[in-house]
């Protein structure tokens, strides 16, 4: 996967507040410790957003490019930021996501090897048409097995992400299961 080998299973992702241009996030391990920082920079009509080790931007770990511009169902290409290599991607089911949020997960070589779906259908209607103040859940399936589950946790004024790990997968590894959740809470973020 990267260089930089992320351990633990609790990470929790937050997005910064009143930030003019783009959107930052701090990673935390389970202990409190910030692990990674991402940039999301404003003023792109593709996505482009960089994991770094530290907030000084001096290390790239992990970029995550989107694929076309302003796309419904855009794919999102993940690459190692050391040697350019592609390790995943994920894509985004435009229509089925209107009523309930749903991700696919891709190899490097874009083979589906599972999915993220929000908790259910019931739920997000909810979430939509009468509250936002019920917070989001989304559970990852990769190999017909759950390995992750990603939760917001409802603030108005700061986005966080809870990444569990549920079981070990080297197709999904931790880092790119924080990838990932920066990703979710930058896009799903937008509708909101």
């Amino acid at each position: 996967m990267t260089a930089v080998a992320i351990t633990g299973k609790q990470f929790l992702i937050k997005k910064k507040f009143l930030k003019l241009l783009g959107s930052d996030f701090q990673v935390f391990d389970e202990n409190q410790r910030q692990i990674l920082f991402a940039h999301l920079k404003a003023f792109k009509l593709k996505e482009d957003i960089t994991l770094y080790t530290d907030e000084t931007k001096s290390e790239a770990v992990i970029q995550i490019k989107a694929r076309k511009i302003i796309d419904f169902s855009s794919a999102y290409d993940f690459y190692d930021s050391r040697t350019g290599q592609k390790i995943g991607a994920a894509k985004r089911k435009g229509w089925k996501s209107i009523l309930r949020d749903e991700w696919i997960i891709m190899d490097l070589d874009d083979r589906e090897i599972g999915n993220i779906k929000e908790d259910s259908t019931m739920m997000a209607l909810l979430r939509r048409f009468i509250t936002n103040l019920i917070p989001q859940r989304f559970h990852v399936m990769v190999n017909n097995a759950e390995v992750a589950h990603y939760r917001n946790n409802f603030n108005p004024f700061l986005s966080k992400v809870q990444v569990v790990m549920l079981k070990e997968d080297p197709s999904f590894s931790p880092e790119f299961a924080i990838a990932m959740g920066i990703l979710l809470c930058a896009i799903e973020g937008k509708q909101r």
